[in-house]
Formats: structure tokens, sequence, C-alpha cells
């Protein structure tokens, strides 16, 4: 999902009384701030989150929403569901119906999930040139091997899509079990790197997204991120605030 934007005339056209052509006039009698500051054209682009009044009246103070979840298992990433609990049934928060996933779990996987309102920082998380890692927790049903941490360091060829998977981390925690870091997310991506070596996946947990992780939530918990918490975790990422 993006963030919206619009020339500031269209926007001043669409929410007042006045129209795209009286526009200038008003910005001329520095009768419109923009985050605070005069508005200087016609042409500027306001965003979903761009603060906007005009004659004193606010017509637009739509804020940012950041949060993390704990996702238990059976939820669906989905904002509507009529036969299963979605992960915005655990969220308290008045701006949720505005949110969406920035990246979706199995309803069999727990651990973290992203959901936001802002389009653009959800995007930019998502795309594979971003390289954002991501942390799992792996129980399989047969041994591992120090085989598979080779493979997945090597990348694992996909023949239905005749791809092969980024190099990948993996860390054997235990026989029937290990902690996996990637940086993409291709179709049950965790489940057919196992599969490769006819190992079925009985239990993924999603510990980390970049440097969002779990700590101090409980499983269906949620916490808000503020804007600055955001900006600390992504200082590369550019943001619609």
């Amino acid at each position: 999902m993006e963030s919206r934007t619009s020339r500031l005339d269209r926007f001043i056209s669409q929410n007042s009384e006045f129209s795209r052509s009286e526009t200038r006039l008003l910005i001329a009698q520095k009768r419109i701030l923009l985050n605070g500051q005069a508005a200087h054209s016609v042409q500027q682009k306001v965003s979903q989150f761009t603060h906007i009044m005009l004659d004193g009246a606010c017509l637009n103070d739509k804020q940012p929403v950041y949060i993390r979840l704990h996702k238990p298992k059976g939820v669906v990433s989905a904002t509507k569901d009529t036969q299963h609990t979605t992960v915005l049934d655990l969220i308290d928060h008045p701006q949720k119906s505005e949110l969406h996933i920035a990246g979706r779990l199995d309803r069999n996987t727990t651990g973290l999930v992203l959901l936001t309102n802002d389009g653009a920082w959800s995007r930019k998380i998502s795309l594979p040139e971003t390289k954002l890692s991501k942390t799992y927790e792996v129980t399989v049903s047969k041994p591992i091997t120090c085989e598979y941490a080779e493979a997945f360091r090597k990348g694992i060829y996909f023949q239905y899509e005749g791809i092969t998977t980024q190099p990948a981390q993996l860390v054997i925690t235990s026989d029937y079990t290990a902690r996996l870091t990637l940086v993409e997310g291709k179709y049950h991506q965790v489940k057919r790197m196992f599969g490769y070596f006819d190992n079925e996946v009985l239990a993924l947990h999603r510990t980390s997204v970049g440097e969002y992780t779990l700590v101090g939530l409980a499983e269906g918990e949620s916490s808000v991120l503020t804007s600055e918490e955001v900006r600390h975790y992504q200082p590369g990422l550019k943001y619609t605030v």
C-alpha cells in the first residue's frame, strides 16, 4: 500500500469551499499552513500525514501509526476474516481500522507482525532491495545436519519459479530446532527451504524483523512504536512524516 499524496490546490478544493484556482490567492495571503509553515505553491505535495491548516481550521491532522504485535498461532494476518481471529482483533487502538500489515505470517506461524497506516514505510520494509533481515525459530520433524547450513548459505533453488533464494544464515540449536535469518520473504519460503531436504516444519516463530523484536511483548500483546523509534531503527528509510 502506498501513502497517498496530492497537489495542495487539489486537496484544498476537495476539503474546503475554495476552488483550485482560488488556492493561489490563499497562499499569497498566507492563509494556508503546512506543518506550521506558510504554503508557498499550489504544486506543493501533501501526504496523508501533512498537518494542514486553513484560516485557523484544521483540514488534516492524521498521525502515522506503527505497531508491533506478538501473533499467536491460529490468528490470521488479515484485516477482516469471517472465520478466524485476525491480527486487528488483538489490537486496541483508535486508528486500527486504518492499519495494514507490513509482512504477513501464515495462520499457524507465531511471532512478530508489524502494522501501520504508513504505506511508504511498509513498502520500503517489504522491498527485496532493502534486504531487511528476518529471524525465525524453526522446529522440524527430522534431525538437522551441517549440510543444511551450507545449502542455505549458498541458496536453495525453487524450480517452480526458476529462482534461487538469497544466502541465509542457519544456526542449529538442537537436533530438531534451528534459528534461521534471511533477507527475503517468498511464499512459504522457510517451509520450502526445509522441504528441499524432505524435512517438515512443525513450528515456525518469527522473533525479529530488522531491529524490531518481541522484547517485552507476551503472546497476543501489542505496543505502539513512536516515529522516533521508527527512524532510529531504520535510518536508511525515508518517511512521510
